[in-house]
């Protein structure tokens, strides 16, 4: 296959997005596993470092996705895709240069900034590149990004700063003063270089290209527009909205806390619990996405057509039980089983969310109706999980050895809720599948 060929294939543009968001969660989830020694420079409280992991990345990400929602829809997406990752890597190797709190504040909240734009132009991208019989497995191999991201910014980081603090920096310019957790943010801005090649040497397809029997441009509605088609099937949207927003506070809580857990509770080093569960996340989440398209099919052949949706409800179920064992945990084996276990679990309805999204969502408002997806998830997970958990921890049991247990109790309730909801939109979806929306 020629270069100018290979350009051309959904797989390779599939490949170069899924890539990119892997690196997007590197960038966004390194610190999770620098904790210790940035509260010990800083004399951070749990609090405050629950600020760098929720607040300082999200409010940023909340107040530009609705922004690159907007935009995706009535602009060029790779051209927006490549100037966020541009930014994005710029501002994490920024974090590495900090020295005050309110410093790494505002290099995490440039880095949540420029990674509002991925999701939405990488959806918008590949609902254009796939069919609807081929969406859901497309979805499941990209959306496999969060926990490649995840557990190499857990292995990667833990082999980069067991590295720095045993190699003698001290004549190597520029990074030769910074501290062992400094570095491995400059090291690690380094991956956006591959996403930028990668994106730059793929094609747009034009909007509307795998919907059969539509034009290729056609005409873009108006905000007011789409926002009230979106109010007139709030059955639908509201509770998928609420249902998977809380189902994405375990996903972020867990790689945020689990490894502090490790590290207080039973004395394991930086390293160990990096690569250990770095591992168990990164084959664990693999595997839950990359399963959901199969179980997704069972269920239809089953006679359930809202498989997509049900697969939410199912997967809650699961996240309880692993929550439950948490607070029951005896030992650092049982935790990082749990936090393996628990990362297929909640991994397994995140593809399929996202096609039963972009299925019942004409193409025309797809960006939008991404980007709202993407700030309420963003919201809970990066904004409520982390501050919500430090905040038991810190306020209410008053010993940072009980974090284990702020964990679990966050996110058992925060399952039971979601699937509630979850199971409240079925009816809505199955209406919306037998009788799509339709644009003027």
């Amino acid at each position: 296959m020629s270069f100018s060929a290979l350009r051309r294939s959904p797989w390779f543009a599939l490949a170069a997005l899924t890539i990119t968001f892997s690196v997007g969660f590197v960038d966004r989830q390194i610190l999770n596993l620098l904790v210790q020694p940035i509260k010990a420079d800083f004399g951070l409280s749990d609090l405050e470092i629950s600020l760098l992991q929720g607040a300082a990345f999200s409010i940023a990400y909340l107040v530009m996705s609705p922004v690159f929602g907007r935009w995706v829809d009535v602009s060029g997406r790779r051209r927006i895709l490549l100037g966020c990752i541009a930014v994005w890597s710029v501002f994490t190797a920024a974090c590495g240069f900090t020295r005050s709190f309110g410093a790494l504040f505002a290099a995490r909240s440039g880095v949540g900034a420029a990674e509002a734009g991925l999701t939405p132009s990488s959806w918008s991208l590949l609902s254009d590149l796939f069919d609807e019989k081929r969406l859901a497995r497309a979805l499941s191999i990209y959306n496999m990004g969060p926990y490649i991201g995840s557990g190499l910014a857990l292995l990667l980081g833990g082999v980069v700063i067991e590295w720095a603090t045993r190699a003698d920096l001290s004549a190597v310019p520029v990074i030769g003063a910074l501290a062992p957790w400094q570095i491995t943010f400059v090291i690690v801005s380094a991956l956006g270089l591959v996403c930028i090649a990668m994106v730059a040497a793929m094609r747009e397809p034009p909007r509307g290209a795998a919907d059969p029997g539509q034009t290729d441009s056609p005409p873009p509605l108006t905000l007011g527009e789409a926002l009230s088609i979106l109010w007139a099937h709030r059955g639908f949207y509201g509770y998928f909205y609420i249902g998977m927003a809380l189902a994405i506070i375990p996903i972020y809580a867990f790689p945020a806390w689990l490894p502090t857990v490790a590290i207080r509770q039973y004395g394991v080093s930086i390293g160990q619990v990096g690569m250990t569960y770095g591992l168990l996340t990164l084959v664990g989440g693999s595997l839950g996405v990359l399963t959901g398209p199969t179980l997704g099919r069972w269920l239809a052949r089953a006679g359930y057509p809202d498989a997509n949706m049900r697969l939410g409800v199912i997967s809650a179920l699961a996240v309880f039980a692993c929550c439950a064992a948490l607070l029951m945990r005896s030992g650092y084996e049982m935790v990082l089983a749990i936090g393996g276990i628990i990362s297929f679990c909640y991994s397994i309805p995140t593809a399929m969310a996202a096609t039963a999204l972009q299925v019942v969502t004409p193409n025309r408002m797809r960006g939008l109706a991404s980007s709202l997806y993407i700030v309420l998830v963003t919201l809970m997970g990066l904004g409520i999980a982390p501050v919500t958990v430090a905040f038991l921890t810190d306020k209410v049991f008053r010993d940072e050895l009980r974090v284990g247990d702020s964990l679990g109790i966050v996110c058992a309730v925060s399952a039971l809720l979601s699937c509630g909801a979850l199971w409240l939109s079925l009816k809505a979806y199955r209406r919306l599948i037998l009788d799509p929306i339709r644009l003027a």
